[in-house]
């Protein structure tokens, strides 16, 4: 693909994921279809999209009950946490509205209502981004953040009617920006284990030919691997690589 083509279909990808996400985790297969046509996609190309989006938890013509994917811990703390917001206040439809009102116009009470009133939706949101890496809790607390920041931003609005589709997209829009940083972390993480795991490698490789312990010197000399990232990986596995000296 050229570059304006990968960036075109990265930025699809990602319209498709949120369009999935806004229908409950499950998106059908001629919506994404269509979202790709300018692409032109080939079969195959296509079939690697839907396996895509499985493996992000998102059901094809079907939705797919994120509860299958919560573990143990995660269903413990979601009961538990479930019975703390039956404690909560209700609010109707009439007291929703009249309370968002409110809150539009700046009254701190009335967005401690109304983030009370959104906590439940939370929840429910938090699910659709269950096993992807982010515990359930972590997930709920970004959300939980988000609406309380959302509520504060209301005043910006014409109408009541506008601020459950502003305050829902913050809360999705978090809980996405936790799991990419996740996966960013994950990434570096992995990197600095691989980085680890060569200069073990190669030091255990010359410990064996000299049979014993070699220097930071001897080694960045044989490997080639600078003196300056056999140290770095020396101190990132805590001074635990035993063919070398500390």
């Amino acid at each position: 693909m050229a570059e304006n083509r990968e960036l075109l279909f990265a930025k699809t990808l990602e319209k498709v994921r949120k369009q999935a996400r806004e229908q409950g985790n499950c998106i059908e297969e001629q919506q994404v279809r269509d979202a790709f046509a300018e692409l032109a996609l080939s079969q195959e190309q296509l079939e690697m999209v839907f396996d895509y989006l499985k493996k992000h938890k998102i059901g094809i013509g079907e939705s797919i009950e994120p509860e299958e994917y919560l573990t143990e811990e995660e269903i413990d703390y979601l009961e538990e946490y479930k019975k703390e917001m039956q404690l909560l206040e209700k609010l109707s439809d009439g007291e929703k509205e009249a309370v968002t009102l409110s809150a539009m116009a700046g009254e701190v009470d009335a967005q401690r209502r109304l983030i009370q009133a959104y906590l439940p939706q939370v929840v429910e949101i938090s699910k659709l981004y269950s096993g992807q890496g982010v515990f359930l809790e972590d997930l709920i607390g970004e959300g939980n953040v988000a609406l309380a920041m959302g509520v504060t931003m209301l005043g910006c609005l014409e109408h009541a009617k506008e601020a459950e589709g502003m305050l829902i997209k913050m809360v999705m829009d978090a809980m996405e920006e936790c799991i990419a940083d996740n996966l960013q972390e994950a990434e570096k993480d992995k990197k600095v284990l691989d980085r680890v795991n060569k200069v073990a490698e190669k030091a255990r490789e010359l410990a064996e030919e000299l049979h014993r312990k070699v220097t930071v010197e001897e080694l960045a000399q044989e490997t080639g691997i600078s003196q300056k990232a056999i140290e770095d990986a020396m101190r990132m596995s805590g001074f635990a690589i035993e063919d070398l000296e500390g």
